[in-house]
């Protein structure tokens, strides 16, 4: 419940507020949405010495710190009056974003379920498939305030929702982790130490690294051209909109799809498989989409492997590695992953206005195509497990 509030709050009810906040701040769309992109690059800055903090101390006391930094940050982001204020709460956003959103709930449930793989599975799906519905929920709820009340007291009500929502959660239903006597911390300390100097001085953590940050940024830049590139081509506006409304819907369908999936295949293969298709629909959209059957085919193959990495990396990592420096592991793969979801589309903008969007759809086609092939790679090697 808290991370859709928390998408919807921090990040997808943005795109509402900004024709309204560049009006206002006498600021360009660019300028405006230049603020999010600063989030997300601090995110991926802050992932790594925050899944540290994890692994060591559990989610509850940095979760309820996240929930209410981001609280103070969404009421701050109601006061700003220029573009360098702007800028400075996004950098608060995105710190909170890294103590709350899906890698620090992740390392939650792995850690919660550590030893039942069947619970981490099932908790993980239900968390996706509830945020996968943010969208879908907060879209319109922002645009009904912003309407009625204007996009300041928007966001002072939004920052009350999150606030009553996720802090008492954070902070009362979270298990506090049971104290241990120093010598015990120290020993895990060096043993999670010991887990990710060895992953990260070889192959198949990397591939991992190179597999879901090429899949991040192609989703995230289809996430982000997909209704100018339908309008482009020759669709109304309405259904251009809905057709990438869909996404949302198709990512629950393809975590599903997924999830059961991996009780009888490895979960590297079905991942690599989906990845694949993405990147035949990527090709194929700028083909078949001008008629309306193709456009609907291309986005509802492309958009099945919407929000598969969420729940196939976490699989993946602890299958290999174990879970006591899971969220140490994850934090590095994000630095990488989550910066790509933030630049990626800066590059396909602007590759769309030197070439074309037909070379932005080949160049998301490559990027799943290295996808792919990463996970393939990372299924045929053989090595050593480190113990749990």
């Amino acid at each position: 419940m808290t991370q859709t509030i928390g998408y919807g709050v921090l990040y997808y009810a943005f795109s509402v507020f900004l024709a309204p906040m560049a009006r206002e701040l006498h600021a360009s769309n660019a300028q405006i949405a230049a603020a999010l992109t600063l989030s997300i690059l601090i995110a991926a800055l802050c992932a790594p010495p925050v899944g540290r903090l994890l692994d060591a101390r559990g989610g509850r006391a940095l979760m309820t710190a996240g929930s209410l930094l981001g609280t103070v940050a969404v009421l701050a982001w109601s006061r700003v009056e220029s573009l360098p204020q702007l800028y400075a709460v996004f950098a608060l956003v995105g710190v909170a974003c890294s103590l709350v959103l899906y890698e620090a709930a992740f390392a939650v449930i792995v850690s919660l379920f550590a030893g039942n793989e069947r619970g981490r599975a099932n908790g993980l799906l239900a968390l996706t498939i509830v945020a996968g519905f943010a969208s879908s929920i907060f879209l319109p709820l922002t645009g009904l305030l912003v309407d009625r009340h204007g996009w300041r007291t928007a966001l002072v009500i939004l920052a009350l929702i999150y606030g009553l929502a996720a802090i008492p959660l954070h902070a009362l239903v979270l298990r506090r982790r049971a104290r241990t006597a120093s010598t015990v911390a120290s020993a895990a300390a060096q043993e999670r130490a010991a887990i990710v100097k060895a992953a990260t001085r070889a192959r198949p953590f990397w591939l991992l690294v190179i597999a879901f940050t090429a899949s991040g940024g192609a989703v995230a830049t289809v996430a982000v051209l997909l209704i100018t590139y339908l309008i482009h081509l020759g669709h109304p506006p309405v259904l251009a909109a809905t057709l990438a409304g869909l996404l949302g819907v198709l990512s629950v369908t393809g975590r599903l799809i997924t999830t059961g999936l991996q009780t009888r295949l490895p979960a590297a293969l079905i991942a690599a498989a989906i990845f694949a298709l993405q990147g035949v629909a990527a090709l194929l959209l700028p083909l078949i989409g001008r008629s309306v059957a193709g456009a609907i085919g291309a986005v509802l193959l492309f958009g099945l492997g919407f929000g598969i990495a969420s729940i196939t990396l976490p699989h993946l990592l602890v299958g290999r590695y174990g879970t006591a420096a899971y969220a140490s592991l994850a934090g590095r793969i994000a630095v990488f992953s989550v910066a790509d979801k933030a630049l990626a589309p800066l590059g396909a903008v602007a590759l769309a206005q030197a070439a074309g969007y037909g070379w932005v759809m080949g160049a998301v086609a490559a990027a799943c195509a290295l996808s792919a092939f990463a996970l393939l790679a990372y299924h045929r090697l053989q090595f050593r497990q480190p113990s749990n």
